[in-house]
């Protein structure tokens, strides 16, 4: 074990063994839209002081295949980064068991968020060149496709801000929707609008994906394609498989230990960005 994953450890060790959150997250309206208004939790480190210099963020959006949910599933991610020196958010978006939507609305606030702390980031004390997002099965859908896909802009937002991402971080996300991948049967014909795989281009992100091999809704050979062709392309694309883990084993309380070894490993990924504060 090197020196960096064995600080990391120890952090991971004090972290878990001595942080008790004791602040409820800030919530800030990023959007309201159709009657409903969409929150941002936004977690930050006690010790982060109003008009010290601009933190790197990070948005995550929940899974529950675009019809459920909650922002709690990255509470505890939140927690870490923000005691890592990040500004760590979690989004509220639509969903069909709640506002009769469809993965298109998903992927327009997605894109709404990303445009809000960009263009509020001084207020949130934040880098605006700095800003992440993840999210994990249909929320890593979201993230991925924040990135990728052209359109699904909300009508009337400022074109003009900037949507897109500066990093990825994404839990076994199902961003393949064509024939035969997560999604189609309900995308049909629009799958290329909304579907990662399908509009990968120079210049992404750097991105980080983890995923169980036991994962029965994105086969390690659709993460393995991504990451090849992201590297075809000239990007940053990083994949790490975790042996007999399924889907959603990247949660805490998950055995298996998948939400620790992602936390590691997330935490490597970012430090390499430059976007942690040292130990």
């Amino acid at each position: 074990m090197d020196s960096s994953m064995r600080s990391i450890c120890s952090f991971l060790t004090l972290f878990l063994t001595s942080v008790l959150w004791a602040d409820d997250p800030d919530l800030q309206i990023y959007k309201e839209v159709d009657g409903y208004s969409l929150n941002l939790h936004i977690f930050r480190s006690p010790a982060h002081i109003s008009g010290a210099a601009p933190k790197p963020a990070i948005v995550f959006f929940f899974g529950g295949g675009w019809a459920g949910g909650t922002p709690t599933q990255f509470y505890p991610q939140c927690e870490y980064l923000a005691d890592r020196g990040m500004v760590a958010m979690a989004a509220e978006y639509r969903v069909k068991s709640r506002h009769n939507t469809t993965p298109f609305e998903c992927v327009m606030d997605g894109k709404s968020a990303l445009r809000w702390i960009r263009k509020n980031a001084a207020k949130l004390g934040v880098d605006p060149e700095r800003i992440g997002a993840g999210g994990g099965s249909a929320g890593g859908h979201v993230a991925a496709a924040v990135a990728t896909v052209p359109g699904l802009n909300e009508e009337g937002e400022d074109l003009s801000i900037s949507c897109l991402p500066d990093t990825l971080v994404l839990f076994n996300p199902v961003y393949d929707n064509g024939p035969g991948g997560f999604g189609y049967p309900k995308l049909k014909d629009r799958y290329r609008e909304i579907s990662p795989m399908h509009n990968l281009r120079e210049g992404m992100p750097p991105t980080i994906v983890f995923l169980g091999d036991q994962d029965r809704l994105i086969p390690v050979s659709t993460a393995e394609k991504f990451r090849d062709e992201m590297r075809k392309l000239g990007n940053r694309s990083e994949l790490v498989v975790y042996p007999g883990q399924s889907h959603g084993f990247f949660n805490q309380g998950k055995p298996g230990g998948g939400y620790l070894k992602t936390l590691q490993e997330m935490d490597k990924f970012l430090n390499s960005l430059g976007w942690l504060e040292k130990y």
